[in-house]
């Protein structure tokens, strides 16, 4: 576990499917903080669904528009849990900005649960085609992506409620 810079915001990072939405919610409560959802941002902000904006405006252009809504959002002076989408951590100034004052968290999962996760999701722009190829070849190109996160945690046989205690437990063993 790295040690973490002073706590302002938690930071959930993840491969999609892995539950930084649900424990960012849950997470938010038992802190008694705000929370935020960086792709709900992105919806609210450029009125259309993210598998639009990859459709009209593809992956790249999504990616602009994730750093700054990223950027805003750690920002804010509330302390906040941020649920990021999973290609977030793709940009460099994306990682530089969530580690500035942030604990970031990187939730992983099994890829089978992964896949039956995501299956139950219609709305995943990047699962087009062989959901379970994709999922693998996914996981592949970013298996080191999440390397800089200060705590991982292994979703797959875990309730929310015991992620939550596991990074309620990395925070106060990082300070």
């Amino acid at each position: 576990m790295v040690k973490a810079k002073p706590l302002h915001h938690v930071v959930l990072i993840g491969f999609m499917g892995t539950g930084k939405s649900t424990v960012g919610k849950q997470l938010a409560q038992r802190l008694q903080r705000g929370t935020a959802d960086i792709d709900a941002e992105i919806v609210r902000r450029e009125g259309q669904a993210i598998a639009d904006i990859f459709a009209t405006r593809g992956e790249a252009a999504f990616r602009l528009v994730e750093t700054d809504a990223l950027a805003d959002v750690l920002g804010r002076t509330e302390p906040l849990v941020i649920a990021t989408g999973g290609g977030a951590v793709l940009s460099e100034r994306n990682r530089e900005l969530m580690l500035q004052d942030s604990f970031v968290v990187a939730l992983t999962a099994d890829p089978e649960k992964i896949i039956a996760r995501v299956m139950e999701d219609p709305d995943r722009p990047l699962l087009q085609g062989e959901v379970r190829e994709r999922v693998y070849k996914l996981l592949e190109d970013r298996k080191h992506a999440y390397d800089f996160a200060h705590l991982t945690i292994d979703t797959s046989n875990l309730s929310v409620g015991q992620v939550v205690e596991q990074i309620e437990h990395g925070i106060k063993m990082s300070f």
